[in-house]
């Protein structure tokens, strides 16, 4: 079922809009597919681009897009196991500041975000309704797991839409 508006933060809703399947563990093992054959399409040459003064370059876009995922999957196995404390707050900017990428190659990060994907598929796919239902708080918020599916395949095809627009991937 998709989540409600209440069901999350509104800040999410751009991502949540993106996705078009009325359950999450059908959209995560849609979505593989799709994201597989989009990083093969990345030419090496694209790995540093950026399109712009002070955006992110592809690769770095790439490594956005696996501790993204990893902080709401993680959020979610949390919420859907019982946690009942708030989950921290996630910067997206600190985090990509941080990520120093200059050392890996475009096959590691693509190799990586596949993987990432593949084990949100598996963890997504273990949650009972129960738990896709559960509530908790994240990053001050109140947000159930299976919104965080939602918000999570949205994000990663956000980015995926800005890559081939902005990027020209």
């Amino acid at each position: 079922m998709r989540p409600l508006s209440s069901d999350y933060d509104p800040h999410f809703e751009p991502y949540v809009s993106l996705v078009k399947n009325e359950d999450i563990r059908e959209a995560f093992t849609d979505s593989l597919p799709a994201l597989e054959h989009f990083l093969k399409t990345i030419p090496e040459n694209k790995a540093g681009y950026a399109y712009a003064e002070h955006k992110w370059t592809v690769k770095q876009v790439l490594q956005h897009g696996i501790d993204a995922e990893r902080v709401f999957t993680y959020r979610a196995m949390c919420i859907a196991r019982g946690e009942t404390q708030s989950l921290p707050s996630f910067d997206d900017k600190l985090y990509a500041g941080n990520a120093t990428v200059q050392h890996r190659s475009l096959k590691d990060l693509t190799d990586e975000l596949t993987l990432v994907r593949k084990s949100s598929v598996l963890l997504f796919a273990s949650f009972t309704p129960e738990m896709l239902n559960a509530r908790g708080i994240a990053g001050g918020k109140p947000i159930t797991a299976n919104s965080l599916g939602y918000i999570t395949v949205g994000h990663w095809t956000h980015h995926q839409n800005l890559l081939r627009e902005r990027y020209g991937i």
